[in-house]
């Protein structure tokens, strides 16, 4: 429980901190002249709208994941933390390789005003964000689907949670001009601090029983 509780965690808060999920959205409130708290709504239903098509794709990968240990649990006992390891291997193979921007592709940033209304730019937002679930944290719900339901609702919640109030806040310190916290290593290296941690945590569930 406590494995499943920390993994989800360390997941959503680097997931959060990934510099293209809200610095577009500090430029986009600025070149649109919208207030503060136009901003942080516009940034929470975003973020709502990013985290529900992962958690909904999530619950059904958690549900595999426990209709299969119920079955086959020595197997999957060690399928799921190898799932883990080989994805983080994947990603940071793809980070040596040069792909280091985080391609959800959905925030964009728009360089001048529009007569563009602000309703047609937060639905379009909205679209983008919710069809570019996050695929780490997809594969992390397999995993927890071994303690059953009770396992996926902590990822969801936690996911939830971290995510939409990572991103607001981040927004919120943008908006006061916090530019420092752009990390240029972040922004390029997003799928090395992933692979690590997915690696790290697929080795802890190998001697740590969920």
């Amino acid at each position: 429980m406590i494995q499943v509780i920390i993994g989800s965690l360390l997941l959503s808060v680097v997931h959060a901190l990934i510099p293209n999920h809200w610095i577009p959205l500090v430029a986009l409130g600025r070149s649109e002249n919208w207030s503060k708290k136009e901003l942080l709504i516009i940034t929470a239903i975003t973020g709502f709208a990013h985290t529900a098509s992962t958690i909904i794709i999530g619950i059904f990968v958690g549900f595999l994941g426990y209709e299969l240990s119920t079955r086959y649990f020595s197997i999957i006992s060690v399928v799921a933390p190898t799932i883990l390891i080989v994805l983080g291997i994947v990603y940071l193979i793809a980070d040596f390789s040069g792909g280091h921007h985080h391609h959800h592709g959905h925030i964009k940033q728009r360089n001048n005003s529009s007569n563009i209304s602000k309703l047609s730019i937060v639905v379009s937002l909205c679209v983008a964000m919710f069809f570019s679930p996050c695929i780490e944290i997809e594969v992390y719900y397999f995993n927890a689907g071994i303690l059953g339901w009770t396992g996926i609702w902590i990822v969801s919640v936690i996911y939830l949670v971290v995510t939409v109030l990572g991103m607001v806040l981040l927004v919120d310190l943008g908006l006061r001009g916090a530019k420092k916290i752009r990390s240029h290593f972040l922004d390029h290296h997003e799928k090395m601090i992933t692979g690590i941690v997915l690696i790290v945590l697929g080795i802890v569930a190998y001697f740590i029983e969920i």
